[in-house]
């Protein structure tokens, strides 16, 4: 009986100080998730836009897209067609803590060719204009003074007709266009070489640094 006693005792002693131990121990607080935000640029090619922008550090992820048309759900086809009024785009989720929408704007400008209307580089028509789709007014403002900088520091002559507008609804292309340089990296590459883009970024804005 004693030994049951000093047993039960014993139990619950230690329930009474997990109890008093649970009550006295603050709670953590809760964490907050990583902000984030929201940039879409249409570039020409979506393969190449998604290549460029997947190497900037705070980028997180790139999806390639339709955006500035007047189809719902388009495809890639109808796209294609030049049917739909859409633009291949990006839509890129970034770290404002890590990168900035004026660093990201910098770069969108020295990866395309801003002065060719409905066309980049092989891809001709209003699928591959160039265009920056703002989300809300600050952004609209950075990139409206990004393009009045650039008017004054451009190392070419020709004017730039890259349209800025706000964003209308972004459909997300095809499972196979996602990473397209990653899972078929010799076609990317000699897309992009036969395309010559390269050269033509180049020629317009000089050797990139590094």
């Amino acid at each position: 009986m004693k030994a049951a006693h000093r047993r039960a005792t014993a139990l619950l002693f230690v329930s009474l100080m997990i109890a008093t131990a649970g009550a006295q121990t603050p709670a953590l607080p809760a964490t907050n998730a990583t902000a984030t935000a929201k940039a879409t640029f249409a570039g020409g090619c979506f393969w190449c836009v998604e290549s460029d922008f997947d190497k900037v550090p705070g980028v997180l992820s790139t999806t390639s897209g339709y955006i500035g048309g007047t189809v719902a759900n388009p495809t890639y086809e109808q796209v294609s067609a030049k049917s739909t009024g859409h633009a291949e785009a990006v839509e890129i989720v970034y770290d404002p803590a890590k990168v900035s929408y004026e660093q990201l704007l910098g770069k969108f400008w020295r990866s395309i060719d801003p002065t060719t209307r409905d066309r980049q580089f092989c891809d001709a028509g209003t699928p591959y204009r160039t265009a920056i789709f703002t989300h809300g007014t600050v952004q609209a403002a950075a990139a409206q003074r990004s393009l009045v900088e650039l008017e004054k520091t451009k190392p070419f002559k020709e004017p730039i007709v890259t349209q800025i507008v706000p964003a209308s609804p972004f459909y997300r292309a095809e499972d196979y266009h996602q990473d397209y340089y990653k899972k078929n990296p010799v076609r990317y590459n000699y897309y992009r070489l036969s395309c010559g883009r390269d050269a033509r970024l180049r020629e317009l804005w000089g050797k990139p640094p590094g």
